[in-house]
Formats: structure tokens, sequence, C-alpha cells
């Protein structure tokens, strides 16, 4: 039981706790984690700090991560000219596909020199993807998948400059500032855990085409993959954080059991 807390608007104490709760009620158990221990803690990536500058270091000293002074009105007027989307339909829940913009202004293994002693010092990173490359890979749920470097998914942020008051739950905040993302923290964190196989929702079928690109950089090797299909509400869209009359917590308030939740989610 891994608590990813590393957002600092969405990381709180008592969201924490929630989770363990109603994993637990809904019959889930864990053998190693936040609240039990084990050979692989801490459990909390506000923890974790260290083994994130650890792998980013590495991808700057192998040339693979850029610095990137872009900002999110930049990104998104970008991408939001027709010649920089190349006539594909843009994902909204998806990353946007970087244009490219610092990727030009920094040769491979150029980012070196900013990072010094001041570790990724407050900028966003970017990780260089190799253009034109197919990144495939065999699901255990949904067969073959198969992504095209810089066509489905651009150069992608790494480490984030706009997250540097880091987790309200532990004041986690690194030297030079900002956040590891959600890509490289899992890769660094799956591989430091040993983590065999990685089961999620289908909506991180390209997340896996990136993280593969980053095991590879860091030496990595790939765990199996299973995406699940997604729960979705009346309309068809995908359960989240808007959907509170779902959340488990409403569900058991409402007296239903643990036993009609799992059946119904997998009806």
């Amino acid at each position: 039981m891994r608590m990813e807390d590393l957002d600092p608007e969405r990381s709180k104490a008592e969201y924490a706790q929630a989770a363990l709760e109603d994993l637990r009620w809904l019959g889930m158990d864990w053998d190693e984690g936040l609240d039990v221990g084990g050979a692989f803690g801490p459990y909390a990536q506000s923890e974790r700090g260290d083994v994130y500058l650890d792998a980013w270091t590495r991808l700057v000293e192998g040339g693979f991560i850029y610095p990137c002074r872009c900002s999110r009105k930049d990104l998104a007027a970008a991408v939001s000219a027709p010649h920089e989307r190349g006539g594909r339909e843009q994902d909204p829940e998806d990353e946007p596909v970087y244009p490219g913009t610092c990727r030009a202004l920094h040769a491979a293994g150029a980012g070196a020199w900013l990072a010094g002693e001041d570790g990724p010092s407050g900028m966003n990173w970017r990780f260089r993807v190799p253009d034109g490359e197919a990144v495939a890979f065999e699901d255990l749920n949904l067969g073959t998948q198969r992504y095209v470097a810089g066509v489905d998914f651009g150069d992608f942020l790494v480490w984030r400059r706009d997250a540097d008051r880091g987790s309200s739950r532990t004041g986690f905040c690194l030297r030079g500032g900002g956040l590891p993302s959600y890509q490289l923290a899992c890769v660094a964190d799956d591989s430091a855990m040993r983590i065999t196989e990685v089961v999620r929702g289908a909506d991180l079928l390209k997340s896996t085409a990136r993280q593969m690109l980053l095991n590879r950089a860091l030496g990595f090797a790939d765990p199996k993959w299973f995406h699940c299909q997604l729960s979705v509400d009346e309309q068809g869209r995908r359960l989240a954080k808007r959907h509170d009359a779902l959340s488990i917590r409403t569900l058991k308030e409402r007296g239903l059991t643990p036993e009609a939740i799992l059946a119904a989610s997998t009806s």
C-alpha cells in the first residue's frame, strides 16, 4: 500500500487515513504499506525524496532530460494552434504533446550544467523522447499496445517546478524546489520496491509507453502490465472525484455491503 501523496493540493492526512479505512472495510489487505511497514519503505512518496533525486540525477547525467521554462499558458497556446496538432486529435485527459520549444535550446546533455548542486533548480524538466520510435508492449488484459514517440506523445515532464510547497501532510520539499512527476516517481518507486506487476486503469496505457522509456534510460526492468477497463457513470464518463455520490464511503453510509460494491464494479 503505497501512498502517492506528492500533490500539495490534494494530499492531506485525513485523506490518507480515509483511504486506508475505506480499503480495509472493502476487504482489501496488504503485506507492506504505510500502516504496517515492510522491507522497502518508507511507503509514502513524500518521504522518498532521495529516491527521486537520484533518478533525476541519472537522467541528467545520461543526457535524457532538459530544463523547460514554458508556462502552462505557453503550452496551451501552442497546443490550440492547428498546425501544432499535426491533424491529430488531442486527448483532453492526456498531457498535451509538447511542441519542443525548449528542446531546441538544449542539445542532448546540455542540461547538466544547469543542475549543479541545486538539484532541479526549481525548473520543469522534460524527457527527450526518441522521435519516431514505436514503443510496444503486451498488456496482460488488453493485448498488444503500440505508441509512437513524438506522435502519440511528446517530451513529457519528469520534474515540476510549480509544486515547490511540497506535501501538506509532511511538508515535503526537495532542494531546488519542485517535485517529481507521476511518471518519474512511479518508475523510481516500482524499481526500488521490486514491483513485478502493475495493475491499473486503461486511461494510463499511454503512460506505460512513457514509463518504459524511463525504465530503459535508468536501466530498470519493465514490470508486467495489466490495464483494466474503467468504471463509468450512466453517461459513459469515467468515475472521478466529482462523483462523490459513488465514493466508497458514501456507498457504505447508504448501507451497501463490500460484497455488493465489488459485484457491481465487475458486472
